[in-house]
């Protein structure tokens, strides 16, 4: 049976490119829209929360279209390996006890689509 599904490979990974996307994008608008969680305040585009802001909103929307898939998918692997020992990593070495399961999981992810490609339904894809 699982076999079968093989066939499908680039159809799923463009469906986890889009999903990783969406679920990465929403870090983005909550740091500079407040949305969709309004009672968390935006903040402060100099700062580096807005930084990473800019980062999460623009690249969320570049691997979601899957346009420079693999530039991005490079550049978010490391914003999120940062992120991770920046944020987490000095609370405890574990990510289960320091809260950095999310960013682990998605600095391993965009380095799989560093080297996989953004799938079949892409932009990069149709160029």
């Amino acid at each position: 049976m699982f076999n079968r599904l093989q066939a499908y490979q680039s159809e799923i990974r463009s469906v986890l490119r889009v999903m990783t996307g969406l679920l990465f994008l929403q870090h983005g608008t909550q740091k500079l829209f407040s949305f969709p969680d309004a009672s968390k305040p935006m903040v402060d585009l100099a700062s580096l929360s807005g930084l990473a802001g800019i980062i999460e909103f623009a690249g969320g929307i570049l691997f979601i279209i899957g346009l420079f898939t693999r530039p991005v998918a490079f550049l978010l692997c490391g914003f999120a390996a940062v992120a991770y020992w920046m944020v987490h990593g000095p609370k405890s070495f574990y990510p289960i006890m320091n809260g950095g399961e999310l960013a682990a999981l998605y600095c391993f992810v965009f380095l799989y689509f560093v080297a996989a490609g953004p799938g079949i339904w892409s932009v990069d894809e149709k160029r």
